[in-house]
């Protein structure tokens, strides 16, 4: 495959998928049952999309095992990222949520005998201090934001478990079963999520034909739902081939970085977000500890 068109479409995938989510989750009303139906359909598009495009050769237990497991935290990690962007700014969700890179720096350091750079050390300094700027001073304001940065939290610890797993797993004797590992991620996600949205529906008293979507043509976000399971899908896919033919320095640098700029010209352009000057402030030095977590020096 053709390196930057590979690069291209698959930062255009995952730009295009934050962008629908940030579209549903502004249509729902912060309805629990319709964020979690959201994520059983995209995990249910991605796994029949990556079972049709890899194939599955064999699992082993460990793969099964570190499948489920990676398949559930992933679940929770998309529908804590729904309620982020529901409830905040979709620019300063993502910058929080992509810091968990420093999950992945810290673990490298000290199970896989990697080194912690000078690079890393700026990168952390910068994420506490991105962190620290996240909440307004207004008592509202306040409340509202610190909901949001508990679920950016939970987000962001979830994203660098995602992380560790995948480490340990392409570490293992059983990585060429990398696919079917992504497959028993995604159905483990369609069924948490199936199981959780009709519990949902039951405590909340709704059902699928009352879902509380501020639309005339709920189509819409159906449709919504479906294109994010197949830029899911895709993205995985060539964000991994692409880890395995460039270099980390380029890599992660342009993923990260690139996509965190684009997703704020998002935010700004299709979403009219703004910000106080407390938080372009927090939220640029939080785009920074991205570029030196992923240390490209």
């Amino acid at each position: 495959m053709n390196v930057p068109i590979t690069l291209i479409v698959s930062m255009s995938a995952a730009l295009l998928g934050t962008i629908l989510r940030k579209l549903y989750t502004d249509r729902t009303q912060g309805n629990t049952a319709a964020v979690f139906l959201f994520n059983g359909i995209c995990s249910l598009i991605a796994a029949l999309i990556l079972f049709l495009w890899g194939g599955i050769t064999s699992i082993s237990p460990f793969t099964l095992i570190l499948g489920v497991v990676f398949g559930l935290v992933t679940a929770i990690q998309t529908v804590t990222n729904l309620k982020a962007i529901e409830v905040g700014p979709l620019s300063y969700t993502t910058v929080i949520i992509s810091c968990s890179t420093l999950i992945s720096a810290i673990s490298g350091a000290l199970f896989f005998n990697e080194h912690l750079a000078i690079a890393h050390i700026i990168g952390i300094a910068l994420m506490l201090v991105s962190f620290g700027l996240a909440v307004e001073r207004k008592s509202d304001e306040k409340r509202a934001s610190l909901r949001w940065l508990i679920y950016c939290l939970v987000a962001f610890f979830c994203t660098g478990g995602i992380g560790i797993m995948q480490k340990v797993h392409q570490s293992s004797s059983f990585k060429e079963e990398l696919n079917a590992f992504l497959v028993i991620a995604f159905a483990v996600s369609f069924v948490f999520s199936v199981l959780c949205t009709l519990y949902f529906f039951k405590r909340e008293q709704v059902s699928l034909k009352k879902l509380p979507f501020k639309t005339a043509l709920p189509w819409l976000l159906i449709v919504a739902m479906l294109v994010s399971g197949v830029c899911c899908a895709v993205n995985n896919k060539l964000k991994l081939y692409l880890s395995g033919v460039m270099d980390s320095a380029v890599f992660f640098p342009i993923v990260n970085g690139g996509g965190l700029v684009l997703t704020t010209l998002a935010a700004i352009l299709l979403f009219r977000e703004r910000l106080s000057l407390k938080q372009w402030i927090g939220m640029l030095c939080g785009i920074a500890s991205v570029i030196f977590l992923c240390n490209p020096f």
